[in-house]
């Protein structure tokens, strides 16, 4: 049954309050469709009753399950390949040199989705510099959605999952056969630590970041979200830190307090000469 103009005003306005996530006019098919599958999960007849339980109680589980039905989780290992290698190559060595009298390290994925982000830095930290076994290294993941946090936690995917975007030598090296799946191991998944963290919401106490990746996240919030995210981010980034975005998002309009540190390196950014000085 199509969902009517009057339900997807109500979805719309759920999930912008609740996670920033813009609904344009034009998604109704998709949203019906999530909010089809949730009713069927949740051994609910309609999406009409599933919209009765929420309006009964709009602060309770079901809103909580009604935004995580809408978040876009795509993800992949080492997704879009080079910002991973301009970590390896650029940025890590660089923050191994700076760090080297403290010997600390904080890292910060959010809106990790299913954990293949997180967990292929950590997979990256473990092959490429040993010498962090050494170091007080933290590697903070978080996302909104429970339900992908602990999917995340338990560090299991797919034989699709595993093919795509992880190298072979990683599987065999850091992956046992669970079932039909694969799991990472248990010394990877105890590199990261997974929290519930809604961007659009008042953050919690962050170590001051090194790394902080934030992509593929910015390009679905609207613009206001967008600017308030950017200087909380430029609040808990080091001066001298780095900040991934997504390969399609850009500063432009957004923070005048970042610029881009590689042509070739689509959105990694740095605060400004200028800004390093007043950081807040």
């Amino acid at each position: 049954m199509a969902i009517s103009s009057k339900q997807f005003d109500l979805i719309r306005t759920l999930v912008q309050a609740e996670s920033a996530l813009l609904l344009e006019p034009g998604k109704e098919y998709l949203v019906e469709l999530r909010l089809n599958e949730l009713a069927n999960q949740e051994g609910l007849t309609s999406i009409n009753d599933l919209l009765r339980h929420f309006c009964a109680d709009p602060s309770g589980e079901f809103g909580r399950k009604i935004v995580e039905a809408m978040l876009t989780s795509e993800t992949t290992f080492f997704r879009d390949v080079r910002p991973f290698a301009f970590l390896k190559s650029t940025v890590l060595p660089d923050l191994v040199a700076r760090r080297a009298t403290d010997h600390s390290l904080n890292l910060w994925c959010a809106a990790s989705s299913g954990g293949q982000e997180p967990y292929s830095i950590a997979m990256l930290l473990r092959e490429c510099f040993p010498q962090l076994a050494q170091w007080n290294v933290r590697l903070i993941a978080s996302d909104l959605s429970r339900d992908l946090l602990g999917r995340a936690r338990e560090g299991k995917f797919t034989q699709l999952e595993v093919n795509r975007g992880l190298p072979a030598t990683f599987l065999v090296r850091y992956f046992r056969k669970c079932g039909p799946d694969w799991q990472i191991q248990k010394e990877i998944r105890n590199m990261v630590d997974f929290q519930e963290i809604n961007l659009a919401k008042p953050w919690p106490a962050l170590p001051r970041l090194d790394v902080i990746f934030m992509r593929n996240v910015l390009i679905y919030l609207d613009s206001e979200s967008r600017k308030q995210i950017l200087g909380r981010v430029r609040r808990v980034l080091k001066p001298d830190g780095y900040l991934f975005l997504g390969s399609s998002e850009s500063m432009i309009n957004m923070n005048e307090g970042f610029e881009p540190i590689a042509a070739d390196v689509n959105a990694c950014f740095r605060l400004r000469e200028s800004m390093q000085s007043v950081h807040h």
